[in-house]
């Protein structure tokens, strides 16, 4: 078991790797990956239910004893990014369907990844995962809300079935993770340090399907589409920083929010464009399934390299 456990963190620790090698092997090859595509939601269900297995009720208890802390990482988050995906969408002119995408990529909820890349970058790793599971679990009203405010008569959509499918996709895989972590816990603290990677290697699948899926469309409109989600992202991060600071949240308390702003639910952003959108407006999703643990990965690298010169205060 411990060299299962070492395996398992060194695919959780290298991440952006499998993620890229995955997305560049789809690109060039789709018909290889293609036939996963129909998987996607099962997929995405599963690693909301690994999300669910790994949560406990002291996941919510910042809620009690930091309210503050995580009453702004809430809102900073449901306003920063769909905002910024507004701007984007303006500024570059995009298509409608390009610019439906990227605004549904801004509505969704913060990634599992953000997560991880907290832990790396040594930021406040309890406050993450706090904010993920109730940004999670928000989505369901918040994300089908926001992108009908936003998007406006852009592209027409079912709002009712939009929820729905949140509501499979995300909170029934989460509900069912807590309901067998809590009956049978000791079966599953055995499996947590392996949980985390079949999480890794479902997202790995997922990003893979969904740029084979979109290999001819992501070639045709690479250009813009990079650089609109390259400035959503850049912003995500840096805004969802620069505010904590501006917050009083402190250093490690303001890379934890800047990752759960920066970093979507892409893949899920994916799975509804896929279905409820035009399917140009799934290449924005995939574009930054990619890109957002490439940028994540840099930016937790350098605030490694941060700490080691200067200690983080304790707050």
């Amino acid at each position: 078991m411990a060299r299962l456990a070492r395996l398992a963190g060194f695919i959780t620790s290298t991440v952006s790797l499998w993620v890229m090698l995955g997305a560049v092997l789809a690109f060039f090859h789709p018909a290889l990956i293609k036939p996963i595509g129909k998987y996607i939601p099962y997929l995405l269900g599963v690693i909301m239910l690994g999300m669910g297995l790994t949560m406990t009720a002291a996941d919510f208890k910042l809620v009690l004893s930091r309210p503050k802390d995580v009453c702004y990482g809430v809102l900073l988050r449901y306003l920063i990014m769909p905002g910024v995906a507004w701007g984007v969408t303006k500024v570059l002119a995009l298509d409608p369907s390009l610019a439906a995408g990227v605004l549904l990529v801004g509505c969704c909820p913060s990634g599992t990844a953000s997560n991880v890349m907290t832990f790396i970058a040594k930021g406040d790793t309890a406050l993450s995962i706090t904010v993920s599971s109730i940004n999670t679990l928000l989505s369901p009203l918040l994300t089908p809300f926001l992108f009908l405010l936003l998007s406006g008569a852009m592209i027409p959509v079912d709002a009712a079935a939009l929820l729905l499918d949140i509501i499979k996709i995300v909170v029934v895989p989460i509900l069912a993770g807590m309901m067998i972590r809590f009956w049978a816990n000791r079966w599953v603290e055995q499996l947590q340090p392996v949980i985390p990677a079949i999480s890794v290697l479902a997202i790995v699948v997922t990003v893979s399907a969904v740029v084979a899926l979109n290999a001819a469309k992501i070639a045709g409109v690479a250009v813009i589409a990079l650089l609109a989600v390259g400035l959503h992202n850049l912003f995500g991060l840096l805004l969802g920083y620069w505010s904590s600071l501006s917050l009083g949240m402190g250093e490690s308390k303001a890379r934890a929010i800047s990752f759960e702003i920066g970093m979507e639910n892409s893949g899920l952003a994916v799975a509804l464009a896929l279905v409820h959108l035009d399917p140009l407006a799934a290449v924005p999703g995939a574009i930054f399934s990619v890109w957002h643990n490439f940028s994540g990965s840099l930016l937790a690298s350098y605030w490694v390299r941060k700490s080691s010169k200067t200690k983080l205060p304790v707050l």
